[in-house]
């Protein structure tokens, strides 16, 4: 499903015009995006949770060469 089908779900369950279904979309996203910007994470009770985790640096392969390169630490 991308985004204009999830809108069209969204305004077809909660018998929403398409244009409110995705402001309402949107105002989600960015604020789940804002929160995890600033570092705190967004739990949804019966859905998912969201949250910056720290990935450590390491070594990696270039796999055309198969040289050893290392590869910077991270969010993710």
């Amino acid at each position: 499903m991308n985004k204009s089908e999830l809108i069209d779900a969204i305004a077809s369950a909660a018998n929403l015009s398409k244009a409110d279904a995705g402001r309402a979309l949107n105002a989600t996203t960015d604020a789940i995006t804002g929160a995890m910007a600033s570092g705190d994470g967004v739990q949804l009770t019966g859905f998912g949770s969201f949250v910056v985790r720290d990935r450590a640096a390491r070594t990696g392969r270039n796999p055309q060469t198969g040289a050893s390169i290392q590869i910077k630490a991270s969010k993710v």
